[in-house]
């Protein structure tokens, strides 16, 4: 029987790529999103099962893959992509930024655990989250996502932990700047590429499809061996420092 895994944030950059990728290796995918008619536009693209949600709300996450345990038959894993980004020191962060910017990141990726705590005890399998190199290395005006992201990251250790006998692998990639379109105004422009990609020891900023692939990896019922695990996908940005 063919994989079945659940995408949430399914048409952002990172999370189409990793539909796509799914889709072309013969898994079967329930895409979850805000926007009804971009989860249309996709799934008439590649196939698959479609849900309109709210990520950030518990329950609509738990009747997600509840469906998706339903139509498929059984639910093999499930990746949270959803996510925005707040470029701002901490002072000039307004109270509703921070709680928007948390419910997005930190508050999506505990509402995917808790679901899949709940609806993945008998049969187990693998979750995915998505944190950033932010959390692991200091960098002027990420005081807001990076806290976010190093959350997610607490999060994904502390629940492998918790669901290692149930059988569910929780892991947790953490990407450096990649191009999609939310990160676009950091790389649109010639000279903030430039700027950006040399802060990465591989001297280029990644692609979503190199971020999807770590996810996959990840997912992969084959990887039994493998949780509580942060893996960098970031060109070196938070371990490594080349000598130019």
């Amino acid at each position: 029987m063919a994989q079945s895994f659940v995408v949430v944030g399914a048409y952002g950059g990172v999370g189409e790529a990793l539909c796509r990728r799914l889709a072309r290796r013969g898994a079967r995918v329930l895409m979850a999103g805000r926007d009804p008619g971009k989860l249309a536009h996709l799934a008439a693209d590649i196939g698959g099962e479609t849900v309109a949600l709210d990520a950030t709300e518990p329950d609509q996450v738990e009747a997600c893959l509840r469906r998706a345990a339903g139509v498929f038959e059984r639910l093999d894993g499930v990746a949270n992509c959803v996510g925005s980004l707040l470029l701002k020191p901490a002072h000039a962060i307004t109270m509703q930024e921070w709680q928007a910017m948390l419910a997005a990141n930190l508050g999506s990726a505990f509402s995917v655990v808790r679901a899949a705590g709940l609806v993945m005890a008998e049969q187990g399998g693998s979750v995915v989250l998505v944190s950033s190199a932010a959390a692991r290395i200091g960098l002027a005006n990420h005081e807001a996502i990076g806290a976010a992201k190093a959350g997610i990251e607490g999060l994904a250790l502390s629940a492998a932990a918790t669901y290692a006998p149930k059988g569910i692998r929780v892991n947790c990639v953490a990407p450096g700047l990649t191009r999609t379109p939310l990160t676009a105004r950091l790389w649109q422009h010639e000279a903030a590429a430039k700027a950006s990609a040399s802060l990465h020891a591989l001297g280029r900023i990644g692609t979503p499809e190199e971020v999807a692939s770590a996810i996959d990896w990840l997912l992969d019922t084959e990887q039994a061996w493998v949780t509580g695990q942060v893996l960098g996908v970031d060109g070196g940005l938070s371990r490594v420092r080349s000598r130019s």
